[in-house]
């Protein structure tokens, strides 16, 4: 695994194409540039290895929640809200073969020259352009030669959805329509999918009503029933949206992406039922080597090596990893989960490597590694100089270095 720097005359150029022909709108948060001036370069060696590992995990966790969905009184460790939980008793009628499950394994290379996982982004993961444009943008830039390729996610998506939703149907992209950074997800999956022949019309969560378990869009001028379902509302979210058009989202025959089973595994509470997982024989060997120890706040309470996360964080935030935050920040959480510890969770820290580029400079990375239907299907990566991965992380393309 390498960085190869983007060189400074062309760098202005890839920013451009980026944000005109792959989605990347605005690669700024803050007053930090989010495009990074490098590319990920992948061994081929590592690829497979890491593509079979996500498919490992991605066994594992869809057993788990097909077992939870049905012994539902057994997820009890996993305090997902009462209003949600109540909607779960609907999903009984849940069969995979008729939705798409999208999941991304957030992978960190450690010291010891092994993969450590964070979580699972098993609800809405997004980055989906940049998995599959930015790498094609890259490879163009830097006029790589045949020995370097990637794997187009957006693709991948697009077949398995194509297999599910009626030929030529109409898909609702459900996302939350305020955040420009939102809509450039959906609209390129959108698009996408009308390059497929169907058509893609974008809406609230609240622009779907049910009936009789299926959806209607109630869009101005789009009204009528929807075939497919892409959501990238998060679904602690929804249970605060009225009316309670919501809940239909729980028992929908409508072929969805992602489905609200995701819950089970999006909580960072996950390894808290591990032992009742395995004393029902559900495996989860990969999980527990490759995911830090994780307990509940008040079992860390006086011990080094723990950090403490959101139990519903998303996008790294409110993490306490010392020397990622400033002062006030760390101070801030500490004080935090002291004054609401069961919203928290403590997992043992483990040594991210950084990555020295090309121009001699440090970056932590994350790899986000996706399964689609339980098949490895592309990568979505970040950097950052610090330890943690952020809002100020860096999105980079991720492209793989044929075996010589």
């Amino acid at each position: 695994m390498k960085l190869i720097s983007i060189p400074k005359n062309k760098y202005e150029e890839y920013r451009l194409n980026a944000i005109f022909d792959c989605y990347k709108w605005d690669p700024q948060f803050l007053d930090n540039n989010t495009l990074a001036k490098y590319v990920l370069v992948l061994k081929e060696s590592e690829y497979k290895k890491l593509a079979t590992l996500t498919e490992q995990l991605d066994v594992e966790t869809i057993k788990a929640e097909e077992f939870l969905n049905q012994n539902l009184k057994l997820s009890k460790k996993l305090a997902i809200p009462k209003k949600i939980y109540n909607e779960l008793k609907k999903m009984k009628n849940y069969d995979s073969k008729k939705h798409i499950r999208l999941m991304r394994y957030d992978f960190h290379p450690t010291i010891d020259q092994g993969w450590m996982i964070s979580e699972v982004n098993s609800d809405v993961p997004g980055g989906f352009a940049e998995a599959s444009l930015l790498p094609l943008l890259a490879i163009k830039t830097l006029n790589l030669n045949n020995n370097y390729y990637s794997i187009n996610f957006g693709e991948i998506l697009a077949n398995s959805i194509s297999k599910k939703v009626k030929k030529n149907g109409t898909i609702m992209f459900v996302h939350c329509t305020s955040y420009s950074d939102d809509r450039q997800v959906m609209q390129y999956i959108g698009d996408l999918m009308e390059s497929y022949g169907f058509k893609s019309i974008y809406g609230a969560c609240n622009h779907l009503k049910f009936i009789n378990k299926e959806a209607f869009s109630i869009l101005d001028g789009y009204e009528g029933k929807v075939d497919g379902i892409f959501r990238f509302t998060p679904l602690e979210w929804l249970k605060d949206v009225k009316p309670k058009t919501w809940s239909g989202y729980f028992d929908t025959i409508t072929p969805s992406c992602n489905h609200p089973i995701a819950i089970f595994a999006q909580t960072k509470r996950f390894p808290l039922i591990w032992d009742i997982l395995e004393n029902n024989n559900i495996c989860l060997d990969n999980w527990k080597k490759l995911l830090p120890e994780t307990v509940e706040v008040k079992k860390a309470k006086g011990k080094d090596g723990y950090i403490y996360k959101p139990e519903c964080g998303r996008g790294g935030e409110k993490i306490s990893i010392k020397e990622a935050c400033d002062d006030d920040e760390y101070n801030d959480i500490l004080k935090d989960i002291k004054k609401h510890p069961k919203n928290y969770l403590a997992q043992k820290k483990f040594n991210s490597k950084p990555l020295k580029s090309s121009d001699g400079k440090y970056f932590h990375i994350c790899l986000g590694s996706y399964t689609v239907d339980g098949k490895h299907a592309g990568f979505y990566a970040r950097i950052s100089e610090k330890p943690r991965i952020d809002s100020n992380a860096a999105d980079i393309p991720v492209i793989i270095e044929r075996n010589k």
